[in-house]
């Protein structure tokens, strides 16, 4: 199938960074882009922008004209028309798809010809009014999946922005909608009040139309989202070593919206980190900062969550092991990208656009594409190793924790002097019959329960093969925490 066509068009001077950004939007974006080839008329050769029979036969090509009305009216024809109002006019004579959005500037700034423009549209159209170039591309999103449901070009929209058909506006908190929008003003200067319709707000969030709820606004601000979506939960776990080992010392399993799965979540990785104390050498209030930045935690919690696929059954996991911190989600990268493009500038693409914009307002994630390399640079930034993004049949982060412990090793109830004798005497890779002759034990259950479990409940020691932990060939090594354990009982000796 051919893609559809769109003919972007504005007052060229007004919306010139506004049209570029809506063209590279659609065509990054892993659904839009697969069904629109949008134009625009800088694509066309010099020598033929200047012919307005160029424009209006790309017009009577594309199959959706696309119009961004603002301030200004535009450079006029002889007959006092402008370039943009002559394309709507060819484009309604030859039944074409219009979508018109227009800026959120009072009626008083515009020109007065352009008043009159948008008057004309508003008799056959309805307009949807965007203030910063994301709600555009928000309401641009919402529209073009609408046009592709209602075409039958799709039977079923993306997740974030389908409509539920059990849900009422009876399962949204409005509390909760106030909250957020009290947020929103403070953070991003959101143009709504918390005393506004419930109504208004969702609509204008493209999250509600008519008595129909999205997916999206369920996640958000539901008062129970997991009675609709059982997958939407953050599983929490933290290990004494560096694999996943039962018993597991922590678990948690977080539910609510997508906010307070977030906290709830960031929260559980931060009470389990150590925190180091500064003076109060330079300011009133005694500095402090955790072994990890918080900023690099919570940016990795939230792209699990506004980034995964939603479709599916598994569940955003957070695990805590003693060398670092693991993020996965049920998700993938859009086609064509490579983890590598992640730790560089890139476009930001999110794959739910309607859940994603709402956590933009709230200042829970920006918009610029920087997120994963913050995470990077952030980290780097404080000595640690340079984290990591993996993508197999699902996606992980990997954030590492320091090298070099900020507490003693004598500061964990593991650090027993079996313990210590097994961390001084282990080099390279040894299995345990190895491990028993250097040491001089013959009890085999002894000096695993004594010996092998405490040090890798420490997080000391580690398994050469984590995922077989019984096979014959099973060798222990020394961890980075082992081996700074090592150094300091030798300085000792």
């Amino acid at each position: 199938m051919s893609k559809k066509k769109i003919f972007i068009s504005s007052v060229q001077r007004e919306f010139e960074e506004e049209r570029k950004a809506l063209h590279e939007y659609i065509c990054s974006d892993p659904l839009l882009g697969r069904f629109f080839d949008p134009f625009l008329f800088e694509l066309l050769p010099a020598a033929d922008r200047q012919s307005d029979y160029v424009y209006l036969h790309e017009v009577e090509m594309c199959d959706i004209y696309l119009g961004i009305l603002g301030r200004e009216y535009g450079s006029e024809n002889a007959s006092g028309i402008s370039h943009t109002e002559m394309e709507f006019d060819h484009a309604t004579r030859k039944h074409k798809t219009r979508l018109m959005f227009l800026s959120g500037h009072p009626d008083s700034e515009r020109d007065t010809k352009e008043r009159q423009f948008i008057s004309k549209a508003q008799t056959v159209l309805i307009r949807k009014r965007f203030s910063t170039v994301e709600e555009l591309k928000s309401a641009v999103y919402a529209a073009l999946v609408r046009y592709l449901e209602e075409k039958e070009i799709i039977r079923t929209g993306p997740f974030d922005a389908s409509f539920h058909e059990h849900a009422t506006q009876s399962d949204l908190d409005d509390e909760k909608i106030a909250a957020f929008v009290r947020l929103a003003r403070s953070k991003r200067g959101f143009p709504l009040a918390d005393t506004e319709r419930t109504e208004k707000i969702l609509t204008h969030l493209n999250l509600m139309q008519g008595n129909r709820i999205t997916n999206a606004a369920l996640l958000l601000f539901g008062k129970a989202p997991q009675r609709f979506f059982i997958s939407s939960e953050v599983r929490c776990a933290s290990f004494h070593g560096t694999i996943v080992e039962k018993p597991i010392p922590s678990y948690k399993v977080f539910k609510g919206t997508v906010f307070q799965l977030i906290d709830q979540a960031l929260d559980f990785v931060l009470s389990k980190l150590d925190y180091s104390i500064g003076t109060r050498a330079e300011k009133t209030q005694i500095p402090g900062s955790y072994e990890i930045p918080k900023e690099v935690i919570a940016e990795a919690i939230v792209n699990a969550v506004a980034h995964r696929d939603y479709t599916g059954n598994g569940s955003v996991q957070v695990m805590l092991f003693a060398d670092r911190l693991e993020i996965w989600n049920p998700g993938s990268l859009p086609l064509g990208w490579t983890t590598e493009n992640l730790k560089k500038l890139h476009t930001s693409v999110p794959a739910n656009p309607l859940l994603a914009e709402p956590m933009y307002l709230a200042g829970y994630i920006e918009r610029l594409g920087t997120g994963t390399s913050d995470i990077v640079r952030k980290s780097i930034s404080v000595g640690l190793k340079e984290p990591e993004f993996v993508q197999k049949e699902d996606f992980r982060t990997i954030i590492y924790r320091p090298a070099t412990p900020h507490d003693t090793p004598h500061d964990t109830p593991h650090d027993t002097p079996h313990v210590e004798l097994l961390i001084s005497h282990l080099t390279g890779e040894r299995s345990r019959e190895e491990l028993q002759e250097i040491l001089g034990l013959k009890d085999r259950e002894y000096f695993r329960k004594r010996y092998l479990n405490e040090a890798l409940l420490a997080g000391l020691i580690e398994m050469t093969l984590p995922q077989k932990p019984k096979s014959k060939y099973q060798k222990y090594r020394l961890t980075a925490k082992g081996r700074m354990l090592q150094k300091q009982l030798k300085k000792k000796q």
